[in-house]
């Protein structure tokens, strides 16, 4: 994050990265947002039953990173669209990175022209919480799922394939 950081710097006047109200609002923000997306990850995760499947997984996300107003201004897109993104954390990991790093009087081109900080902090709080019980509860019925011996039998099978 710090080299995309200073990179940013460097490539673009206006980032506002000397600022204490800058890092006030970037590391609770992305910590946050951190605790909010990984659940993501281990909850479908869990639901794959095979790291080949789970590839279904990765063009999801890339879709939801598509709609999530990461690439391009979220208001752009059809309202419904709009909708279904902001429903997700990473659309609200953004805007609070975007309110953090961006000039106030970008927030025009925001949804509602405001950077939302509290349903910023809420929706990513929510999810955060959200992830926090279902990740565990899904990730101890996928280790159910697997038996010692077809995890032993894809052991065995990986090593051939090194070995051979």
């Amino acid at each position: 994050m710090v080299a995309t950081l200073i990179t940013g710097a460097l490539l673009f006047s206006g980032l506002a990265v000397g600022s204490a109200s800058t890092w006030l609002t970037l590391i609770p923000v992305v910590l946050l947002g951190l605790l909010a997306t990984l659940p993501i990850g281990a909850v479908p995760g869990s639901l794959f039953p095979s790291a080949r499947s789970a590839g279904l997984l990765t063009l999801a996300m890339g879709g939801l990173a598509a709609i999530s107003g990461i690439f391009y201004p979220i208001t752009h897109l059809p309202h419904w669209l709009q909708w279904i993104g902001q429903m997700f954390p990473l659309y609200w990991l953004g805007l609070g990175t975007r309110s953090a790093l961006l000039p106030a009087n970008l927030a025009s081109v925001e949804i509602g022209h405001s950077w939302r900080h509290l349903a910023t902090f809420g929706v990513l709080s929510a999810w955060a919480v959200a992830g926090r019980k279902a990740a565990p509860i899904l990730l101890r019925w996928m280790a159910r799922r697997e038996s010692g011996s077809s995890v032993a039998a894809r052991r065995e099978k990986v090593l051939r394939q090194v070995a051979g």
